[in-house]
C-alpha cells in the first residue's frame, strides 16, 4: 500500500511538472510581459517626441504658421478625441484591448507621414485629425492591456510609473535622433521618418502583445457596449474622486495648451537664427527632468492620499514654469520656465491622474474610463485652446501665458482642498 502511494505521489508530481512547463512555454512570466509593455512605450516616447520636437519647430519656421494657427491645430486634435475617445474606449472594452493598439498605431504613422509632406494649413488641419483619431485608439487601451495581463494589482501603479518613465527615456533618445537628422536633412524629412517608425511599431504590438486575460462579454456586442456606458456614467457620478480627477484634467490641460506657443517664446527670447539644434537641446533636458521626476513619484506613488499631493505640487509647480517663461529676460532663462512645465508639470499630472482613476476601476470598464479622462483632457484642450486664440490675438503672448499660469495655480488649489476617499472596491 504504501509502495502503491510512492508510485502515485511520484506520478502526481511528473504530471504537475509537465503541466507547468506546458503553461511556461504557452503563457509568458508576467516579467516578460512588462519588458515588452517598457520596450514597447520606450519606442513609442521616440517616435513621439521627435515628430513633436520637428513638427513643432516645422510649424513655426517651415509652415510659417502665426500663433493662432498653431494653437488651432492643437485644438483640432483635442477636437477629434472628443468625438472619438468614447467609442474607441468602449471599443477596447467589448471587443478587445489589442486592435485598437494596432489600428492607433498606423493612423499616427499616416498622420505623421502626411505632416511632413505638406505646409498648406487646411492640409496640416487634416494630419492632425488623423493625429488625434490614432490617439484616440491607443489611449485607455494600453492601461488596461497591462492591467489586466500582469494580474498584480499591486504592482501596476509602480509598472505604469516606470513605464512612463521609460516613456520619456525613449523621448530623449528621439528627441535627440530626430532632431539631429532635421539639423543634417531637413525637418520635412525628420518628421517622415518618425512616421514610419511608428507605423512600424504598430506591426510590434501586433507580434509580441498577447492578449491572453481579456474576455469578452457574453452578451450582444451592441448592448455590452451600451453596458460599458452605463457603468461608466455611473462609476463617475457616484466616486467623486474620480470626478475630481476628471475637472483637474480639465484645467490643467487647458492651460497646458500655451505649450505649443513655447518654441515661438524662446525664438523671440533670442534663440539663434538655426533654433533646430538649440531646441532640440532644451527637449533632452525637460525630459530628462521629467525622467527624474517620474523615478520620485515612482517610488512613493503606493502611499495613502500621495497622488493627490503629488497632482497639486506639480500643478503649482507649472504655475511657477509659465510666470519664468513670461517674464524671462532671455531664451536661457526662459528655458528654464519649460523645463517646469513640460518636464515636471505635464508629464507629472498625467500618469498621476492615471494611477488615481485606475485604482478606482474595475477590469470591464477600464478601457472606457480611461478615455473618459482623455475626453477630460481633450474637452480643457479645446477649451483652453479657444481661449488661448483669442487671448493671443488680443492681447499678446505675455497675457496668454499669464493667464495659463493663474488656470495651473488655481488647478493645485482645488486638489489641495479635496479629501482624499475610499476605494469603492476596484479590481
Amino acid at each position: 500500500m504504501d509502495l502503491q502511494f510512492r508510485r502515485a505521489f511520484r506520478q502526481l508530481a511528473r504530471s504537475l511538472r509537465q503541466t507547468g512547463e506546458l503553461l511556461r512555454q504557452r503563457w509568458p512570466q508576467r516579467r516578460d510581459i512588462v519588458t515588452i509593455f517598457f520596450r514597447w512605450l520606450f519606442l513609442r516616447g521616440t517616435f513621439n517626441r521627435g515628430y513633436v520636437l520637428t513638427s513643432g519647430l516645422y510649424f513655426v519656421v517651415g509652415a510659417h504658421l502665426s500663433a493662432s494657427q498653431i494653437v488651432f491645430l492643437g485644438t483640432v486634435i483635442s477636437t477629434t478625441l472628443v468625438l472619438t475617445d468614447i467609442p474607441t474606449g468602449v471599443w477596447a472594452d467589448a471587443l478587445g484591448r489589442k486592435r485598437p493598439l494596432v489600428i492607433g498605431h498606423l493612423l499616427l504613422g499616416a498622420s505623421m507621414v502626411m505632416t511632413g509632406l505638406v505646409t498648406a494649413f487646411p492640409l496640416l488641419v487634416v494630419t492632425q485629425i488623423l493625429w488625434g483619431l490614432g490617439w484616440a485608439f491607443i489611449i485607455g487601451a494600453d492601461v488596461a492591456w497591462i492591467t489586466d495581463e500582469l494580474a498584480q494589482h499591486q504592482r501596476i501603479a509602480r509598472v505604469l510609473t516606470a513605464g512612463a518613465r521609460w516613456g520619456l527615456v525613449g523621448g530623449v533618445t528621439g528627441i535627440g535622433a530626430f532632431g539631429i537628422l532635421g539639423w543634417a536633412t531637413s525637418l520635412a524629412t525628420s518628421i517622415m521618418v518618425s512616421g514610419v517608425g511608428m507605423a512600424l511599431l504598430g506591426l510590434f504590438v501586433a507580434m509580441q502583445f498577447p492578449e491572453r486575460a481579456f474576455m469578452p462579454p457574453r452578451e450582444k456586442r451592441w448592448h455590452a457596449s451600451l453596458s460599458v456606458i452605463r457603468i461608466v456614467i455611473s462609476l463617475v457620478r457616484r466616486d467623486h474622486e474620480i470626478l475630481l480627477v476628471c475637472v483637474a484634467t480639465v484645467l490643467i490641460n487647458a492651460a497646458s495648451m500655451a505649450e505649443s506657443l513655447f518654441p515661438r517664446q524662446l525664438i523671440l527670447l533670442g534663440f539663434p537664427s538655426d533654433p533646430v539644434p538649440w531646441y532640440t537641446a532644451v527637449g533632452i533636458c525637460f525630459t530628462a527632468v521629467g525622467v527624474i521626476a517620474l523615478y520620485l513619484v515612482q517610488a512613493r506613488i503606493d502611499g495613502v492620499g500621495l497622488a493627490r499631493r503629488m497632482y497639486m505640487l506639480a500643478c503649482f509647480i507649472g504655475g511657477l514654469g509659465l510666470l519664468i517663461l513670461a517674464e524671462a529676460p532671455n531664451a536661457l532663462i526662459g528655458s528654464a520656465g519649460v523645463l517646469l512645465v513640460s518636464g515636471i508639470t505635464i508629464n507629472v499630472t498625467r500618469i498621476v491622474g492615471a494611477i488615481w482613476v485606475n485604482k478606482r476601476t474595475s477590469s470591464s470598464v477600464r478601457a472606457t474610463v480611461h478615455s473618459f479622462l482623455d475626453l477630460a483632457e481633450a474637452i480643457g484642450q479645446i477649451c483652453g485652446g479657444f481661449t488661448l486664440v483669442v487671448i493671443a490675438g488680443a492681447a499678446g503672448m505675455l497675457m496668454t501665458l499669464l493667464t495659463a499660469a493663474v488656470l495651473m495655480a488655481f488647478t493645485g488649489t482645488m486638489v489641495a482642498l479635496a479629501r482624499d476617499r475610499a476605494s469603492p472596491g476596484s479590481r
